[in-house]
């Protein structure tokens, strides 16, 4: 089980990407009405195995957050969507089905070692 940090202010996002600097960060993007969200959430929860606490973004009460971090970011917005951010930039980024915990993991291993 994921113990997810909920994602609710532009404020907690600038925390997040000012964070990045000393650790990677994660940000899942989920629309809760939508059911390839709901089987990427579930596919990520049941394959964490990663040494990082994700944020959740709820995208139908926080829809302006996301068009925060397609700002910030420069990530385009997609639902669902997966964000690994280090030294304030967003190094990887996935959608739909192509999300996993795998490869989540993969990334984040190729930035901390390369």
């Amino acid at each position: 089980m994921i113990n997810w940090k909920k994602l609710e202010s532009a404020s907690t996002l600038d925390d997040i990407i000012e964070d990045s600097f000393n650790a990677p960060q994660v940000i899942f993007k989920h629309s809760t009405t939508c059911p390839i969200s709901g089987m990427a959430k579930r596919r990520l929860e049941g394959g964490w195995n990663i040494d990082l606490t994700p944020y959740y973004l709820d995208l139908l009460s926080y829809r302006s957050i996301s068009s925060t971090i397609e700002d910030k970011l420069s990530v385009r917005h997609e639902s669902p969507q997966i964000i690994l951010i280090k030294d304030g930039k967003a190094v990887y980024n996935e959608s739909h089905l192509d999300i996993s915990a795998s490869s989540l993991q993969d990334s984040l291993e190729a930035h901390l070692n390369g």
